[in-house]
């Protein structure tokens, strides 16, 4: 245990001294081989063996589908369809911000690329119908963290990796909790708004509103077929999670070329050295983490972490707590992606051990790590915003936690208590008995 201290003690401070994430895992990974003396000649085959998984192929299509979603014109067009309905409700350009960053979920799979693409697009819509740029660019950081959420989840894709779970079922664990994410905040939204000059789309009769939704769900109609495209295809029965994500790149690429028109070939160039570079850190971090786990494994550090938590308390309630403790500490120092790998890699055989659901445990670190996303004093993803928003951290700050503490935390202990809202639709689909 002093060891595994040691390490991710040294983890946490490489990277906050701004060490390429994948290196201080590789630290880690070289500190914890010398510690227990164990050689490379049993590492590095188990690592590279584990990297063989064809479900990592999955990863680079959705990250460059997320790419292409912001060039290609497809975030614009979902953005118009949901501010067709919604738009003349008070406080409804609120709501939108959030229902689309669900929706690039369904699409993009993670909360940075939510954040980047709503953000861009949102934020200065706001302003101009009379929304504090301050309150805009918190509700979007705080909704980003749908794309984590909604599937396809990269996170999840990492988390059924490292677990051997079921992608699907990985997915579907975090839907509910999404869902009561966005029921609360378009709540909190319609009261923090009111007092806000804000302009509404002007009134209009029912049938001139069914024209223009109607309108607005013709020009979106490419980009609404592709969550079906994606998890009709996987939920249908028709395609793996890889030939799922490969499809929809060949859905995406042609339709933001040739009918939306907004991709040219140097953007499709950008768009898959992003993807490729992301992609290229996310496999050398995981190999790192593939040799931390089988040391771990090894030497039954896991076994001796559960123990640990049994000899402080044996109340589950108790022990559910400190894991939230842990994960939002994780989410607030790592991105989604790096915060899964390591989370999953080490309290995953010490949930087990306790007896929780691995699909509860999935959802629970998919809702604590977006909170600790968007919790100061690190808070990745809500400096990502204020950067897009190009605001300073006091003009949004309050709103900000006022929606973490209003509307994700409640997320947080409904998740952790109540595992119904995570296994009720994987029950459903079979996933989790």
């Amino acid at each position: 245990m002093t060891d595994l201290a040691i390490g991710l003690g040294l983890l946490v401070i490489l990277m906050v001294n701004g060490v390429p994430v994948a290196m201080a895992f590789g630290a880690m990974a070289l500190y914890l081989a010398t510690a227990f003396d164990m050689g490379s000649a049993v590492l590095i085959p188990t690592a590279f063996y584990q990297l063989k998984s064809v479900v990592l192929l999955t990863i680079p299509f959705f990250i460059l589908i997320g790419t292409l979603m912001s060039s290609g014109g497809l975030a614009v067009r979902l953005i118009d369809f949901v501010n067709s309905m919604v738009g003349r409700i008070r406080g409804g350009l609120g709501a939108v911000a959030v229902v689309a960053c669900a929706m690039f979920g369904s699409i993009g799979g993670s909360c940075s690329s939510a954040v980047a693409a709503i953000g861009t697009i949102m934020i200065p819509r706001m302003e101009e119908n009379g929304y504090d740029r301050g309150y805009a660019t918190a509700l979007v950081a705080c909704a980003s963290i749908l794309g984590q959420l909604i599937p396809p989840s990269v996170s999840m894709i990492l988390f059924a990796l490292i677990t051997y779970q079921s992608i699907p079922g990985c997915w579907l664990a975090t839907v509910g909790p999404a869902f009561l994410t966005i029921i609360i905040f378009c709540i909190f939204n319609y009261f923090m708004t009111r007092k806000m000059p804000l302009k509404l789309l002007p009134k209009a009769s029912l049938s001139e509103q069914l024209k223009g939704v109607a309108t607005s769900t013709v020009k979106a109609s490419w980009a609404l077929a592709l969550p079906m495209i994606i998890l009709g295809g996987i939920y249908g029965g028709i395609a793996t999670p890889t030939e799922s994500a490969c499809v929809s790149v060949l859905y995406v690429i042609p339709v933001s070329m040739f009918v939306y028109k907004s991709l040219t070939m140097k953007g499709l160039g950008k768009a898959f050295v992003s993807a490729a570079t992301t992609t290229g850190v996310l496999v050398i971090m995981l190999f790192f983490v593939m040799i931390n786990t089988r040391i771990m494994t090894m030497e039954q550090l896991p076994q001796e972490m559960a123990a640990w938590i049994l000899s402080i308390s044996d109340d589950k309630m108790v022990i559910l707590l400190m894991v939230n403790v842990f994960l939002l500490g994780i989410g607030m120092i790592m991105d989604d992606i790096s915060g899964t790998i390591l989370a999953a890699s080490l309290l995953f055989p010490v949930m087990k051990k306790l007896g929780i659901h691995p699909l509860h445990f999935a959802a629970m670190l998919g809702v604590n790590l977006g909170l600790g996303n968007v919790t100061p004093p690190t808070a990745p993803i809500l400096y990502l915003a204020g950067r897009i928003g190009g605001v300073r951290i006091e003009s949004y700050l309050k709103p900000a936690l006022i929606l973490m503490v209003g509307g994700l935390l409640p997320v947080v202990l409904a998740t952790t208590y109540w595992a119904d809202l995570s296994l009720f639709l994987p029950r459903l689909f079979g996933f989790a008995h």
